[in-house]
């Protein structure tokens, strides 16, 4: 059976920049100021010092990107940025969207097509881990704060991390760096389960675990999906349910897949991702056609006017043997989308098979009569696929299925070539689209 597959996107951030002053260099000077102070062990007894050296690195970390803010149109930037000016600018595409790029000495800026900054890019850091160094000292901060009159401060100077690394994220998530992306979003779930945040960002979890498992990092990805569980967060519609059971049964255990969509059933009846993960296990595993069945049932009481679900009963009427009912399903896709070609497909592929089974039985009958019986089955079975296959050809708008079904059409055609002058013509105009590989 072929796969029903569902596209899912990220949950989206806004990007932002916090207005700056301090070039790259001055703030790299005053981040080794606020380092040497707390190497002084009276200083750094006091949270002031920490508090100074998390600012610093939180200073480095905006420094190269300037006072510049997503969202703002190039007016606005040639205000905020002064005598800056792009060293060069040329067209790209970032994520299958087209860019302005301009190019500066530390940061690229990215403009979409109304001429705002969607995306800012800094090339060159002053420090690599500023955020990292930034946390670490508002650790320490929270440490020396045995009165704790700094904490409000510390949570909201941790919370700022934690959103900056989803910008970080975000960016990578664009420039298709899946890996780095993800593990992006976990640091800044981590950050904000940090004390004195001690908030579970299940977003950012469920965006570690997309993105894990968008380069096939399935063993990460189940700890975070996991984790949103645990949490009783599920994303829209119960996806976390499917992405999770896809990931065992990715890793090998098709019952724990099984059980987890069963699970998420229980809460999203009406998930079709759930519905179709559950529908693929029973019709790979061949256990429990009732519970296959009841599912197919559900999911068009859900959805009675989806034509796929029905496509779908109909193989699975095919795989058990009942090509009657098969036939019935098939067609009542067409009934619900006239312009639904894959119905139709599984129709006329049904007669098509049968009548290459049938070949086969006649080609080892030895009686004559019960030879010339099989001969005349097979070749109603050939007629019978015509009309699907045809209507198939008809209202497709995929060039390439087209295509595929001609050849179909094609030897159907061929085999009744000397049956009339209609035969001899449905040959030789889908011969022509197979050999040109242009649908007509």
């Amino acid at each position: 059976m072929k796969r029903i597959l569902i596209a899912l996107a990220l949950v989206l951030a806004v990007q932002f920049a916090d207005a700056q002053t301090k070039s790259p260099a001055d703030a790299k000077k005053a981040v080794e100021a606020a380092e040497a102070a707390a190497q002084n062990p009276k200083k750094a007894t006091k949270v002031a010092t920490w508090m100074k050296v998390a600012e610093t690195y939180l200073n480095a970390y905006e420094a190269p990107a300037g006072s510049v803010m997503a969202g703002a149109s190039k007016q606005e930037l040639q205000f905020m940025m002064g005598n800056e000016k792009p060293t060069s600018t040329e067209e790209v595409v970032v994520n299958g969207q087209p860019y302005i790029k301009e190019i500066y000495a530390n940061k690229d800026l990215y403009f979409n097509a109304n001429g705002q900054l969607a995306i800012i890019q800094v090339t060159k850091p002053v420090y690599e881990n500023a955020l990292e160094k930034a946390l670490e000292a508002y650790k320490k901060a929270y440490e020396v704060d045995v009165k704790k009159t700094k904490e409000k401060d510390i949570k909201a100077g941790m919370e700022s991390i934690a959103n900056k690394y989803l910008n970080d994220a975000f960016n990578s998530y664009q420039f298709g760096k899946y890996a780095e992306a993800s593990d992006l979003f976990a640091l800044s779930a981590e950050t904000m389960a940090t004390t004195p945040v001690n908030k579970v960002d299940t977003t950012a979890l469920y965006n570690a675990g997309f993105t894990s498992w968008m380069v096939q990092d399935y063993n990460k990805a189940k700890s975070f999906f996991e984790k949103c569980l645990e949490n009783n967060y599920y994303y829209e519609g119960g996806e976390v349910f499917a992405k999770l059971a896809d990931v065992y049964t990715k890793l090998g255990d098709k019952e724990k897949g099984r059980d987890v969509l069963e699970q998420g059933f229980t809460k999203f009846p009406q998930s079709q991702s759930i519905l179709i993960g559950l529908i693929n296990y029973y019709m790979e595993s061949g256990q429990d056609t009732d519970r296959l069945f009841a599912l197919i049932n559900e999911a068009k009481k859900n959805e009675p006017d989806n034509a796929s679900l029905y496509y779908v009963e109909g193989n699975i009427y095919k795989e058990l043997g009942q090509n009657d009912n098969a036939v019935a399903s098939y067609y009542k896709c067409a009934e619900i989308n006239p312009n639904y070609e894959f119905g139709y497909i599984g129709a006329g592929i049904l007669y098509y098979e049968l009548a290459i089974e049938l070949q086969e039985k006649a080609g080892n009958e030895l009686d004559d009569k019960k030879y010339n019986e099989l001969v005349g089955q097979l070749e109603q079975a050939l007629k019978n696929a015509l009309d699907p296959f045809e209507k198939a050809y008809a209202v497709s708008k995929d060039d390439q299925l087209k295509v595929s079904v001609a050849e179909y059409l094609k030897n159907i055609y061929y085999r009744f070539y000397s049956n009339g002058p209609e035969y001899e013509a449905g040959y030789k105009k889908y011969d022509e689209v197979v050999k040109s590989g242009v649908a007509k």
